[in-house]
């Protein structure tokens, strides 16, 4: 098990101590991320109007929607992994069926090469034969 780590940060201008299991780079971009949210809705009028208490409410919900799209994002990252492998396992299963029918088709052709020499060698004999 992680020991816990306890970091300050600082979130809003505030000095926060985090604690997690988490490594301090970790606790610190998540700092980060509520910082650079916290400047990106700061430069707008509409959003600075608004009470403190909504302004709290409005990056919630922002952050949550980031949140649920990256969960979205995962997810449809996700089936498409598995897409891919049951692509993978289908060709590989095309692959050794050609395979196999290549050997036999091989084992055939040698076969027939077989066959073709011993007709030689029997039309030769033939021919010998009667040129005697």
């Amino acid at each position: 098990m992680s020991t816990k780590t306890d970091t300050e940060v600082i979130i809003g201008g505030k000095v926060f101590t985090l604690s997690g299991y988490e490594s301090e780079e970790y606790l610190q971009k998540v700092a980060i991320y509520i910082n650079n949210k916290m400047a990106e809705y700061n430069k707008m009028d509409a959003f600075r109007r608004q009470p403190l208490d909504t302004q709290n409410v409005l990056l919630q919900l922002n952050i949550a929607d980031d949140y649920f799209k990256a969960k979205k994002q995962i997810s449809l990252l996700e089936e498409e992994i598995q897409t891919k492998e049951k692509e993978l396992y289908n060709l590989k299963h095309e692959l050794i069926a050609a395979q196999i029918k290549l050997e036999n088709t091989e084992k055939t052709v040698k076969s027939l090469q077989t066959e073709v020499n011993e007709s030689a060698k029997k039309i030769i004999r033939l021919e010998t034969e009667l040129r005697n």
